[in-house]
């Protein structure tokens, strides 16, 4: 209550502080300095007017074309209203100017990861990173942009730079764990099972089990993907269930090719919808006896409803020409 009743005292203050400016600018013959359009325009910015802030702040950089907040601050104003691209000119503007500006670094490189334009991003954070090395939440930025261009060895050497957060920021250790996954490293399996010790998220676990798999740890891979299914609900898109419930199938049968229980699983994934039969002729490889068998009956019957779906698809599109011939 205090905090709030402070807040509405400290926005009276401001209005007021923006009524008597406004008064004397009004008055014939005052000149107005940069520094006053600048107040004014970051003023309203506290007040949340972002289209007044955006017209005073303007003033203030026409007055003063070397006053880098007011470009900076067009920047926020920017971004807060969702205008990503013109934000990302704003900061790059003053990048050109003084390309060692750490706020307009920051700003410029986090920008650029929302609209998309990684590379650029991760050049913003290189230079950011050589002026202050000890950043770690830039680090972690920089190692997330690193990951996502597929540079998961670069990565990985990024985020040794920061001991402190591997070991206590969750998502530091996450993307840590999943860059040593990506190169194929067993050391992310004792990472990754660091992490689920403490967190739950089903796509971390499925991953874990995926690791585990990979190496031939097939009990602890089962497991794992079994308590993947106990995490997701129906709004869980990744994994998906038929995912999961295909490779527990896949577990039993590489790991006893004669497993009834893997055809079950098996065939309760086609049922809810596992339709990549690519991945189900694959299990062929792996199974024998009457196991190959079942599994070519379950392919047959996948490519009859990919057929029949087609079909349907065809009559359906008949009939809307049918309706505009």
């Amino acid at each position: 209550m205090i905090f709030k009743n402070f807040n509405c005292f400290h926005l009276k203050i401001v209005f007021l502080y923006i009524l008597i400016l406004s008064f004397f600018f009004s008055c014939a013959g005052m000149a107005v300095t940069a520094e006053e359009y600048y107040s004014i325009g970051m003023a309203y910015f506290d007040l949340g007017k972002y289209e007044d802030a955006e017209k005073w702040l303007n003033r203030a950089r026409q007055a003063d074309r070397t006053m880098v907040a007011s470009t900076y601050n067009l920047g926020r104003l920017a971004f807060e209203r969702k205008r990503y691209d013109e934000a990302a000119v704003y900061f790059e503007n003053i990048l050109r100017r003084d390309p060692d500006n750490i706020l307009a670094l920051r700003a410029a490189a986090y920008t650029r990861i929302i609209t998309g334009e990684i590379e650029i991003a991760e050049k913003h954070y290189s230079r950011l990173l050589t002026l202050v090395p000890e950043s770690a939440d830039s680090g972690y930025n920089h190692a997330l942009v690193l990951y996502v261009m597929g540079r998961y060895s670069a990565s990985e050497e990024v985020l040794e730079k920061y001991p402190i957060a591997l070991q206590e920021n969750k998502d530091v250790m996450l993307l840590y764990a999943r860059s040593q996954a990506a190169q194929d490293k067993v050391e992310a399996i004792e990472n990754l099972s660091v992490w689920l010790s403490v967190h739950s998220d089903p796509k971390a676990r499925y991953e874990y089990a995926r690791i585990l798999e990979h190496y031939e740890y097939y009990a602890r891979a089962l497991e794992e993907y079994r308590k993947t299914l106990t995490e997701i609900t129906a709004a869980t898109l990744d994994p998906k269930g038929t995912d999961i419930r295909f490779a527990i199938a896949r577990v039993l049968l590489t790991a006893d090719s004669t497993s009834n229980e893997g055809i079950t699983e098996l065939q309760n994934a086609v049922s809810d919808g596992f339709n990549n039969i690519t991945a189900v002729e694959e299990l062929l490889n792996k199974a024998s006896g009457a196991n190959r068998e079942n599994i070519q009956n379950i392919i047959n019957n996948m490519r009859r409803t990919v057929e029949v779906i087609e079909q349907n698809e065809t009559t359906e599109n008949e009939l809307i020409l049918e309706d505009y011939s």
